[in-house]
């Protein structure tokens, strides 16, 4: 047997983008788990209250988590260049299609096992 641990993803958004999506490892789980648990906690909490500045910092934070899963999950970028360069994770997400990087997170989440309101709770 021959284990992948990255899947690719081609993109619905910007055809002929692949995106390589890392596997859930057990290893690659807990490291995650370890990165975005406090946030976690912090973005549920702050947006049960009724405070707007509370909710916003809920809303900044969940960016955060995103971010986290984005560059814990995805590998590689093919087939994009962002300010003339060969587009990596880490430009991407800081400076890449704001809908590549949601279909990248979505891909990310799916093989993570969280659908969308698994990942509210």
């Amino acid at each position: 047997m021959d284990y992948q641990s990255v899947k690719v993803i081609e993109s619905r958004v910007f055809p002929g983008v692949r995106l390589k999506i890392r596997r859930v490892s057990f290893g690659r789980r807990i490291e995650l788990l370890k990165q975005v648990s406090e946030l976690a906690a912090k973005v549920e909490y702050l947006r049960a209250g009724e405070d707007e500045r509370e909710k916003l910092e809920a809303g900044l934070l969940a960016g955060q988590v995103d971010r986290i899963y984005l560059l814990w999950g995805l590998a590689e970028v093919e087939g994009l260049n962002i300010d003339g360069e060969p587009a990596t994770p880490e430009t991407l997400v800081d400076r890449g299609p704001e809908e590549l990087c949601g279909e990248a997170l979505r891909a990310i989440k799916a093989e993570f096992g969280l659908n969308e309101e698994e990942e509210k709770n």
